[in-house]
């Protein structure tokens, strides 16, 4: 039977619905005591300071540097050292690369697919390398070995002489081509479904590279390869759903591993020590309709220990079986040494969108603060698992909506939190498929022992998507943000948090400094400096576009850098400003900021072309999708759709009186309420009603169909000369 909360209930069903599986608590003292001591961080792990070497700063992906020159007391004198468009100033693309630096030069790669070497003091462009035209999200190169390591969009792994931009080697690791006896290529992974393609930032380890890939929403078979940096020959494959005989493919129904997802779409961490490699694997296919895999999905929703020589599995934990919300929980995962009770922990911390971090040893999987199952909610046409795991500690944000946050739901949908389920209802559920810590990257600093997190309050809409159902889609209107919280990996609770307009979740990395220095960058395009005490804003910069990278550090003759490319991304808000600008800043700089972009908007707009109200006829049809090609409502009712409002998007001046009709064919009621102002109500229509609101205001009114609740609409009222 579909579990339902209705708006009035929100906040205390959903509430209590999450408080019968976890308490939560929000942490801010006033002086926040350190996770200290810690203890010195494995050698093996490698270190920052001159360079950057990878993707994550070291293998662990602490994302910290050990330089100490830049500091709460002299960042404000932090300025533009160079700035540089990569693109010759293009908009058309966002960036999601990392840059890596080695011996003063950056290495960065484009969405346009052209890999750069950059001098890190001046900004001049040693050599630049086209890969193609077929785009695809660039996150990070390797240097290793005399090389630069990176993908294409054609799924090409490529070695380039890292001196000259050079093609050493290329290996096509993807092809076109179902092949083998049972349907099923281990070259293409194409069994019925996409075949994906490559993805996340590539890492170097010991004579191998690692690349991950990505086509999970497609129904692509995930996997992960490990190939020889010298030649490009393919090592080993581990597959995210395992096939006939492995280990965990009797978690998959019948043949739905065949496009089971479970992609590994973000680089992993190494730990040399072990000889493991830990990688996350994201969610299963379909994603929000558990119907044709039953069983747990293994290893969607997984982190996974590899051997980083045979690409063996040593353990795995799944932090989400069967899952049907998105919630992948596909991070880079991140290493470190800890004191915890008395005793040295080496330990890999993994979570984000459930708004957990399950902290594990890094030797079997245990874990570290203990796990519990606990029973969730059912839906027994999903085959939803019975149980959920929960660790030791708390959430690092609320895992439900709340009315009081920018999570407060769209009205008249049902909603629900963490582990809420759905059927055929469009039903908002926090964390969304936007929310909790997604795809951020966490830093950990020996200097303050906090893991360090951005997180999103994005809502998402779920159904299981038959018949054209809404499909975790973010709701028409609704408020998004986010913010920054510091975690105390000992016990696995909240240090302190500093909430804001933006979600942080998106590729939004945080640098920490041994200089105790906090940078992280903003959709708007705001680089900022924080105190990693407490987060108090300490200098800020705007970069041109939005910063969905991660900034790094370096020094060059005994002076410290600090740089970032910043060129936007697509999520949560889709007008996040692009561009390619990448920066580099040293105390003393003297390049001035870049002029500050639009910000994106702070809700989920509506996009479809403005109506005038003389082309409407300063009307709204309820129940219809606006034809553009004739100007006019569609012939037909539709319950299902976004759009069923005709049009979606009205414009018209001060004094305009609107009407809202429901047509005489029309099988159901409609109706329009206006949220979250309350400006107006037509109530319930039947078919063959209407309902008149005269605007007095200018402004922006957002309304949506009671009955049908994810059929959203816009008025805007606009004084004279077009202004709202």
């Amino acid at each position: 039977m579909e579990r339902r909360s209705f708006l009035l209930t929100a906040a205390a069903g959903s509430a209590a619905t999450v408080s019968a599986l976890t308490s939560t608590a929000e942490a801010s003292p006033d002086s926040p005591r350190l996770a200290l001591p810690v203890p010195p961080q494995s050698a093996a792990l490698g270190t920052t300071g001159i360079n950057w070497p990878k993707v994550g700063g070291n293998y662990g992906n602490q994302n910290h540097s050990t330089l100490r020159d830049l500091t709460p007391k002299n960042v404000k004198k932090l300025g533009g050292a160079w700035h540089v468009n990569l693109e010759g100033g293009s908009t058309s693309a966002y960036q999601q690369c990392t840059i890596v630096v080695q011996d003063g030069v950056l290495y960065v790669e484009t969405t346009q697919q052209n890999v750069f070497a950059v001098n890190g003091r001046t900004g001049e462009v040693i050599w630049k390398t086209n890969l193609g035209t077929e785009t695809t999200n660039m996150r990070g190169v390797a240097v290793a070995e005399g090389k630069v390591f990176t993908i294409s969009g054609a799924n090409i792994v490529y070695a380039l002489d890292r001196r000259t931009g050079a093609i050493v080697w290329q290996k096509p690791l993807i092809v076109e081509d179902n092949g083998g006896d049972d349907g099923c290529s281990n070259d293409s992974g194409q069994c019925g479904g996409n075949s994906g393609g490559l993805a996340g930032a590539v890492v170097h380890f010991d004579g191998l590279i690692y690349v991950g890939t990505e086509g999970s929403t497609a129904g692509a078979r995930g996997r992960g390869y490990a190939l020889d940096a010298k030649t490009g020959d393919v090592v080993w494959t581990f597959w995210g759903p395992p096939g006939p005989g492995e280990f965990g493919h009797d978690t998959w129904a019948g043949d739905s591993w065949k496009t089971g997802g479970a992609v590994p779409w973000i680089h992993p961490a190494v730990d040399p020590e072990l000889g493991l490699v830990y990688w996350t694997f994201g969610n299963p296919y379909p994603r929000t309709d558990g119907s044709s895999r039953g069983g747990d999905n293994l290893f969607a929703n997984s982190i996974v220990a590899i051997d980083a020589k045979t690409g063996k599995r040593r353990w795995h934990f799944q932090s989400v079986h069967h899952d049907i919300w998105d919630a992948d929980n596909v991070m880079a995962p991140v290493l470190a040494d800890l004191l915890i009770d008395g005793k040295r922990r080496k330990v890999v911390v993994y979570g984000s969108k459930t708004c957990w971090f399950y902290i594990l040893d890094r030797r079997t999987g245990e874990a570290v603060h203990g796990m519990e199952e606990r029973a969730v909610p059912q839906q027994a046409e999903h085959k939803t698992s019975p149980t959920q795991p929960f660790p030791g500690g708390e959430p690092f944000t609320d895992p439900f909506p709340r009315l009081d946050k920018t999570t407060r739901p769209v009205p008249f949908y049902p909603v629900g939190g963490l582990y809420s389920v759905f059927w055929d209802r469009a039903t908002i559920i926090f964390p969304g498929a936007g929310g909790g810590g997604d795809w951020g990257f966490p830093s950990f600093s020996p200097r303050t022992g906090y893991v360090y997190i951005g997180y999103g309050l994005v809502n998402s809409s779920y159904s299981n998507t038959h018949g054209g159902r809404v499909n975790t889609a973010r709701p028409l209107g609704e408020l998004f943000g986010g913010g920054l919280v510091a975690m105390d990996p000992r016990t696995n609770t909240v240090a302190w948090r500093k909430e804001g307009d933006w979600s942080l979740a998106h590729g939004n990395g945080i640098l920490t400094t041994a200089g105790r220095l906090l940078f992280q960058g903003r959709p708007d395009g705001v680089l900022e400096a924080m105190d990693d005490t407490s987060g108090e804003t300490l200098w800020t910069w705007q970069c041109g576009a939005g910063v969905n990278t991660i900034p790094v550090s370096y020094e060059i003759d005994g002076e410290q850098y600090v740089a970032v490319l910043a060129g936007g991304n697509g999520l949560p808000f889709p007008d996040i400003p692009k561009g390619d600008h990448l920066w580099a800043f040293k105390l003393g700089g003297k390049v001035a900021p870049a002029p500050a972009p639009t910000p994106p908007s702070r809700r989920n707009q509506i996009r479809t072309a403005a109506v005038t109200g003389a082309t409407a006829h300063n009307t709204v049809t309820l129940g219809r999708i606006w034809n553009a090609g004739t100007n006019s409502p569609g012939a037909s009712e539709n319950t299902v759709a976004q759009n069923a409002m005709a049009p979606q998007y009205l414009t018209v001046p001060v004094g305009a009186e609107v009407t809202f009709t429901n047509p005489a064919d029309n099988k159901q009621a409609h109706g329009a309420a206006a949220f979250f102002d309350a400006e107006f109500d037509t109530g319930l229509l039947m078919p063959g009603q209407s309902y008149a609101y005269t605007f007095a205001k200018a402004g922006e009114y957002f309304y949506n169909d009671p009955a049908y609740p994810q059929s959203t609409g816009k008025v805007v009222v606009q004084r004279e000369g077009g202004v709202s």
